[in-house]
């Protein structure tokens, strides 16, 4: 096997899984695009096991930290040690993610599961040159009805990949409809946003639901109305807000699903215009808000620039709060760390002249495993806050 050596090995040694181009010690162009390679500090010890790609600021993503061969009774492995984790947490689910990349020790592997689709994204390359292998595996494993993969994410391009989607197995004639908490959506994983769900706020989905009995109250940035249908069920009249013509549709059909398409409304638009529309009217009108945008920073360098964007919508959703409101704001973007989100939310609260107290402070659902030695792996932020 292919040797290389690490210049700077402490955050490796901490237990991080990325090696970047400037801490290697070989120039990794000498070495081909997903291939696996051993790690060695200088003095030649062994560190761990990894795949290269020499095209990617991260050159190395390590897999095992023990001398053993990475072949497909490792991916074997890894995949079982993650389903019987999913079934120790959440029993039998419709829906669920089944691998979350480096929280589950395949970095560049996701995997979700809808009812009897499997729906597999390889976002490098090293992944990518064993994807024939893995996609077998989930098959012998699982035996769904229907695997997609999900190649589409404009990850792959920092590791040369070309973007594409397709169905291996099956058909999607028959859309899935998953079950969450007793609220029913139909998903489509070929067309939709990710993996077509948004798997990493159910729980707070629910615990928020749990929250407000009744009331009026927005939806922004609703995607197919999972918090607005699940506000719904609990008595609640919600208007959600899309630009997206396609997933307001999603939407109103998911809502009508359930019987609930009189409680829950949704309207295309977008949502800073709406909003600007909303505070002209100067009314503190709305019991709860809940507002899960998209990642406005996709790079440290546009950190200033996101933060501004998510206190300007903050702002503008306290101001429109009744007193006594909850507000459930979100970040999905790992490069805004829960101190920046909570400063952001201060001075937020200071803009719009209300006074705010936090009920809770959550990430994601525990199907995204948090690596606690690579703080990327923890991105999602959902505060329930109390506005007065």
């Amino acid at each position: 096997m292919q040797k290389i050596h690490l210049k700077r090995t402490k955050r490796i040694n901490d237990g991080h899984l990325w090696v970047f181009s400037n801490e290697l010690y070989e120039n990794p162009k000498k070495y081909a695009s997903g291939s696996i390679v051993e790690l060695y500090d200088m003095k030649d010890a062994f560190i761990g096991t990894g795949y290269i790609n020499p095209q990617s600021l991260i050159s190395v993503r390590i897999l095992t930290r023990d001398r053993e061969p990475v072949d497909k009774e490792f991916f074997s492995k890894r995949i079982k040690d993650a389903l019987m984790l999913r079934e120790k947490l959440l029993g039998a689910r419709d829906a669920m993610r089944l691998i979350y990349s480096e929280g589950d020790f395949l970095p560049g592997l996701i995997a979700d599961k809808y009812k009897n689709c499997l729906v597999l994204q390889f976002l490098t390359a090293g992944m990518e040159a064993m994807k024939e292998s893995i996609v077998n595996l989930f098959d012998e494993m699982l035996m769904p009805e229907v695997i997609i993969l999900r190649n589409d994410g404009r990850s792959r391009t920092l590791e040369g990949l070309a973007l594409n989607k397709e169905i291996v197995k099956g058909n999607l004639d028959t859309l899935p409809v998953i079950n969450e908490d007793g609220i029913l959506f139909e998903i489509n994983p070929y067309e939709g946003q990710k993996t077509g769900f948004f798997l990493d706020q159910r729980e707070n989905r629910i615990a928020l639901k749990n929250l407000i009995k009744g009331g009026k109250g927005l939806d922004l940035f609703c995607y197919t109305g999972a918090w607005s249908i699940h506000l719904a069920s609990a008595g609640a009249e919600v208007t959600g807000i899309d630009e997206s013509e396609k997933a307001v549709a999603q939407a109103q059909k998911n809502a009508e699903i359930n019987n609930l398409q009189d409680k829950a409304k949704f309207i295309k638009d977008d949502v800073f215009a709406f909003l600007k529309s909303e505070s002209q009217k100067n009314e503190q009108g709305y019991d709860f808000i809940v507002l899960d945008p998209p990642a406005f920073v996709k790079s440290s360098s546009r950190i200033k620039e996101a933060l501004k964007a998510y206190r300007a919508l903050n702002s503008i959703c306290m101001r429109l709060m009744k007193k006594g409101g909850i507000l459930a704001t979100s970040s999905c973007s790992y490069h805004i760390s829960r101190e920046m989100f909570i400063d952001m939310l201060k001075v937020s609260a200071r803009d719009s002249g209300r006074r705010i107290r936090l009920l809770s402070l959550s990430s994601q659902s525990p199907d995204h495993p948090i690596l606690l030695s690579m703080p990327e792996t923890e991105y999602l932020k959902c505060a329930f806050l109390l506005i007065e």
